[in-house]
C-alpha cells in the first residue's frame, strides 16, 4: 500500500529475537547490500554494517527484504519527499504508518481479509 509513495528506505540488519529461517536470506542480502554501499562509495566504512542500511524499494528484491525484516529489525522506515510516512521497530512490537483516508480503507480490508480486528489500530490525532 505504502510502496508507490516510498521514495527512500532504510533497515537495521539487527533484531531482539532470532531471525526466522524464513527471513535469513534477506537478511544476508540486507547484509551484502551494506557491503556493496561500502564499496560502491556510498557508505562509509566506519559505519555500523548492520545499521541504517539505504533500500530501493522500486527494486522487487530490495522491497523483499524490507518486507521481510520489518516484522523482526529494531527498526525500519520509509520516507516520501523528506517525510516519515512509515517507522517499524522493537523486533515486531511497534508500527507507525502515515496514510491517506483511501489507503486506511485498502489497509482495513486487508486487516480484515486477515481476520484482524479494525481495533488494533489508534489514529494519532494530526501533528502526533
Amino acid at each position: 500500500m505504502l510502496r508507490p509513495v516510498i521514495d527512500a528506505a532504510h533497515i537495521d540488519a539487527y533484531s531482539d529475537d532470532i531471525w526466522p529461517p524464513e527471513c535469513l536470506d534477506s537478511y544476508e542480502r540486507a547484509l551484502a547490500l551494506a557491503r556493496e554501499a561500502v564499496v560502491s562509495g556510498t557508505r562509509s566504512r566506519r559505519c555500523d554494517p548492520g545499521m541504517g542500511i539505504d533500500l530501493d524499494v522500486r527494486d522487487d528484491g530490495h522491497f523483499t527484504v524490507l518486507s521481510d525484516l520489518a516484522p523482526y529489525t529494531i527498526h525500519a522506515e520509509g520516507w516520501t519527499d523528506g517525510r516519515l510516512v512509515f517507522s517499524a521497530s522493537d523486533s515486531g512490537t511497534s508500527l507507525w504508518i502515515e496514510v491517506t483516508q483511501e489507503q486506511e480503507a485498502a489497509l482495513l480490508s486487508r486487516l480484515g481479509q486477515l481476520g484482524i480486528p479494525s481495533g488494533v489500530l489508534t489514529v494519532l490525532a494530526p501533528g502526533r
